[in-house]
């Protein structure tokens, strides 16, 4: 009985947070500085609680042609995920989002970010709470960091949340990569708790919000 529940302790709280992983935080990432190989394609940043979901969620939008999970909106330089997850870091988890600006435009990957979390909840996204799991939309030029705000000024208008939002406008600096086995998280590892109780449903309501934006066949 008492190893039954030790048991069932140890199976909730990896569904509790995206903080518990269980790889071992061995892969050492590096700072991620190298220009896109296609000068045809851009990158945004976002962040929107754990990026198993957030990265899940941008891959199966048509035109984006990649998402890497990392950390941004800190100081500290080459942060370790156990730095970061422990909340002291500065940084959020984010997503380098990949994206071909012929078959997507900057405001639609914003329809994207807002219509696939709660930017309402400050420091916290789902069953994920800390500072690293706050909402963060990234701008890199004055003309991205207008649409942020009229965005966000139209949701307000058409009172499309039943609270204030509260996600940062933030310019970008730099992007961390995070350790290779959080990359491709959600579709590698789908027996994984907090995968199936998290991070596929939110996943599935995104893509029955917005069908008209998601990759044929994904």
């Amino acid at each position: 009985m008492k190893k039954y529940l030790i048991i069932c302790l140890s199976v909730c709280y990896s569904v509790v947070s995206c903080a518990n992983s269980n790889e071992e935080n061995k892969t050492k990432k590096t700072q991620q500085t190298v220009e896109l190989q296609n000068p045809n394609l851009k990158a945004a940043y976002f962040a929107s609680g754990c990026f198993w979901c957030v990265e899940a969620v941008f891959q199966s939008v048509k035109g984006v042609k990649d998402a890497v999970s990392g950390y941004a909106g800190g100081e500290s330089k080459n942060p370790t995920y156990e730095q970061v997850s422990s909340g002291n870091s500065k940084h959020a988890e984010a997503v380098k989002v990949i994206y071909d600006p012929l078959q997507i435009d900057y405001e639609t990957l914003l329809k994207v970010f807002f219509g696939s979390h709660d930017p309402t909840t400050l420091h916290r996204q789902g069953p994920d709470r800390g500072p690293q799991y706050r909402s963060i939309a990234f701008y890199q030029t004055d003309a991205e960091k207008k649409m942020i705000e009229n965005y966000i000024s139209t949701l307000e208008k058409n009172k499309s949340f039943s609270a204030p939002i509260v996600t940062e406008i933030k310019k970008f600096d730099v992007f961390w990569e995070a350790e290779e086995y959080h990359q491709e998280y959600e579709s590698l590892h789908p027996e994984n708790p907090y995968v199936q109780s998290v991070s596929i449903p939110r996943l599935n309501r995104f893509k029955a919000k917005f069908p008209e934006l998601q990759k044929e066949n994904h």
